[in-house]
């Protein structure tokens, strides 16, 4: 898989497909090669696109840094330096879950690299916001309370980046650890659902100055981490924004919960998106 350097930081990346930029960036932690992922690639690319799928930093066989205001934000500014290393232009950037705060926070804060946003499953509310904080940083924290850096690096959160990128040991164990937990502590203060964010990260005025075209999917009614109020909300606060009904309905987080269940893939469905992307893009998109 082929890389770029970012400063001392890889950044393992696959492109597929030719015509007008895209990148699609998971949710939570998850690789590039999760299922699904590079289905949903796969689908845009057969529509005459050009797509970028990506490890972020801290993800797959990607490098581990532990630096910025928060873990998604220095994702942001990775994401921007790498579509300006491999020349891509004014690049659709989408995602789902922390890929769509990702996608949005790359776009506010660099948006000479953004042509257009899709989002979905968007983590939004108290509850949905304040889980982020323990379910990206406790562990961490507490491990690097209680033992070494080595203890943080073979926390199972980190067990796919040290696996598939052995030198991320080598920089967990390079690591200060108070230094480490003290990122990590503003790491999770950044998901603090005080003041109700819009998005964690997102500052009322970066979402209104944000004017080129954001496609955002409604929520499903179940879904308690992305609720369908948020989705709402963003639609109507960005100035440009066109909310639409995914093609899953509204029982779609009961559903993919029993499906990840009985072994499917977590984003197995993101490849059904294709149509409504592509045409929502040929439409506003120039």
């Amino acid at each position: 898989m082929p890389t770029v350097q970012q400063g001392d930081l890889d950044v393992a990346y696959d492109i597929i497909g030719e015509g007008q930029p895209w990148v699609i960036t998971p949710g939570g932690r998850f690789s590039k090669d999760y299922g699904g992922v590079r289905e949903m690639a796969e689908a845009l690319a057969e529509r005459g696109r050009k797509v970028l799928i990506y490890d972020r930093l801290n993800c797959g066989e990607s490098a581990v840094c532990f630096s910025g205001p928060s873990e998604s934000a220095m994702q942001a500014d990775s994401l921007a330096g790498l579509l300006r290393q491999l020349d891509f232009g004014p690049t659709v950037i989408a995602g789902g879950s922390g890929g769509a705060r990702i996608s949005l926070l790359t776009a506010a804060r660099h948006p000479d690299v953004a042509s257009g946003v899709a989002v979905w499953w968007i983590s939004g509310g108290p509850f949905g916001n304040m889980t982020l904080g323990p379910h990206y940083c406790g562990g961490s924290i507490a491990a690097s309370w209680n033992g070494t850096m080595a203890d943080v690096a073979d926390l199972p959160e980190w067990e796919e980046v040290v696996t598939r990128n052995p030198r991320n040991r080598e920089r967990f164990l390079a690591y200060d650890r108070d230094e480490f937990r003290s990122t990590m502590e503003r790491w999770m203060h950044a998901y603090c659902a005080c003041g109700d964010p819009l998005v964690p990260g997102l500052s009322d005025e970066e979402a209104a100055a944000m004017a080129l075209p954001v496609l955002v999917f409604r929520s499903g009614v179940s879904d308690m981490y992305h609720t369908r109020a948020t989705s709402e909300r963003l639609a109507a606060e960005l100035p440009n924004a066109r909310l639409v009904e995914p093609p899953w309905g509204d029982r779609e987080w009961i559903e993919r919960q029993e499906a990840t269940a009985d072994g499917g893939a977590l984003f197995e469905r993101w490849r059904l998106l294709a149509p409504q992307l592509v045409d929502w893009a040929d439409e506003v998109i120039r």
